[in-house]
C-alpha cells in the first residue's frame, strides 16, 4: 500500500495496491538503462520512470505518458523542481479543451491540481521544453496514455523521486 502522508497541509489518500497494476508499483531493479547514476530515464512505451542508481541498480516508478502525438523525447535536465506548484495549462492544451480556459491565470497547488504534490521542470538547452514530470490526483492513470505530454506519477512516488533529484539532473525521454 501506498500509505497516506500529509504534507504541505494536505493529506493525500492512500492507494491500495490492488487498486492498480502491481508492475506500476514503485521498486528496486537491477539498472537497464546504462546511464551514469542520478540520471533519470523515462521509457514511455513500457511507463516506466528509472532512476539510476550506484551499483548498477535503479529505482523504477511507474508513469502515465502523452497521448499519441503530444509526448516529448530527447535529452534534457531537470531546470528546477516544486512542492505543490501552481499549474496554468498552455494555450495549445486550452485550445484542444476549452473548458480549462478558466485556469489561463493558474490553478494554485492543491490536491486537485493537475500537477500534483510535485513537479520537475525539463528544459533543453535554456528552453524550457513545457513538459514535467509531476504528481498527479488522477493516480489511476498511471500505466496509460492519457496526457497532454507530461510524465505523470502517483503523487507519493513523485514526492520520494522529488526528494532524490537535484537541479540540474540529466533526463532521457525514449
Amino acid at each position: 500500500m501506498y500509505p497516506s502522508l500529509t504534507d504541505g497541509g494536505y493529506e493525500l489518500p492512500e492507494i491500495t495496491y490492488g487498486r492498480f497494476d502491481p508492475k506500476y508499483r514503485r521498486q528496486l531493479v537491477i539498472d537497464p538503462t546504462g546511464e551514469p547514476p542520478g540520471t533519470i530515464v523515462v521509457q514511455l512505451q513500457e511507463r516506466f520512470l528509472y532512476f539510476v542508481m550506484p551499483g548498477s541498480q535503479a529505482i523504477r516508478y511507474g508513469v502515465g505518458v502523452g497521448e499519441d502525438g503530444l509526448s516529448w523525447s530527447g535529452r534534457g535536465r531537470i531546470q528546477y523542481k516544486k512542492a505543490w506548484p501552481k499549474w496554468t495549462p498552455p494555450p495549445e492544451m486550452i485550445e484542444r479543451k476549452p473548458e480549462l480556459a478558466e485556469f489561463r491565470g493558474g490553478m494554485p497547488g492543491s490536491l486537485t491540481n493537475p500537477l500534483g504534490a510535485r513537479a520537475l521542470y525539463i528544459y533543453q538547452g535554456d528552453q524550457d521544453t513545457g513538459y514535467r514530470v509531476h504528481g498527479t490526483p488522477q493516480w489511476w492513470t498511471v500505466g496509460q496514455a492519457l496526457s497532454s505530454g507530461c510524465v505523470r506519477m502517483i503523487n507519493q512516488d513523485v514526492i520520494d523521486l522529488y526528494d532524490r533529484v537535484v537541479e540540474k539532473t540529466p533526463i532521457v525521454i525514449i
